[in-house]
């Protein structure tokens, strides 16, 4: 379970600290609800909100960042990474889903926003459908002060799944597709059903 961390109040003028919360896991597992769930409640408490999704997603919806459960919030669809620190403005939380999808600055980025006082919060998918690390996620979580795993259920056994297993032959890394092409799986039902 996840508990948000409490800021402590600032004096004016003085620069606020910044932090990355890393939210991974595989497909399924409610990583963007998650994601959503945060920034509602940091909304909710008047703060300054940015979301970000690489402009490739649009499985739902052009640009607000949608769960599976149809939970949806406003974002700004961008190619690059670098991107977002221009477009972030004086906002006090940065929000940002599908990071597995941009380019390798994205590690840059986000720990430029921690240190410029902003809170980041990052949803990804940490492993591709090969079972291998995805993109930058790993280093993501590694420079990242929290980091929440989720699971979902494996749809072969029920038993906690943490895979990405992809129905479809092929072999690309990036394949945007939801239950028609991917469905979670455990360890060992992942491990059998790989060539």
């Amino acid at each position: 379970m996840f508990i948000e961390p409490l800021q402590r109040p600032h004096q004016q003028g003085e620069k606020r600290t910044g932090w990355i919360e890393v939210i991974c896991g595989s497909m399924f597992s409610g990583k963007t609800e998650e994601l959503i769930r945060r920034l509602t409640r940091a909304t909710i408490a008047q703060q300054k909100v940015e979301i970000f999704k690489p402009a490739i997603d649009t499985r739902y919806h052009q640009e607000n960042i949608v769960s599976h459960k149809a939970s949806s919030i406003r974002s700004t669809p961008v190619h690059l990474a670098q991107e977002i620190l221009l477009l972030v403005g004086d906002c006090e939380v940065v929000g940002i889903d599908e990071a597995q999808f941009f380019d390798n600055e994205i590690v840059d980025v986000v720990n430029i926003l921690a240190k410029n006082g902003k809170r980041v919060i990052v949803a990804g998918l940490d492993m591709d459908s090969f079972g291998k690390p995805f993109a930058s996620m790993p280093s993501l979580m590694a420079t990242a002060e929290y980091v929440t795993k989720v699971h979902a259920i494996c749809v072969v056994c029920g038993d906690l799944a943490n895979y990405s297993y992809r129905k479809s032959a092929s072999t690309t890394q990036v394949l945007l597709g939801e239950t028609d092409s991917y469905e979670a799986r455990c360890r060992k039902c992942f491990h059998q059903a790989m060539p």
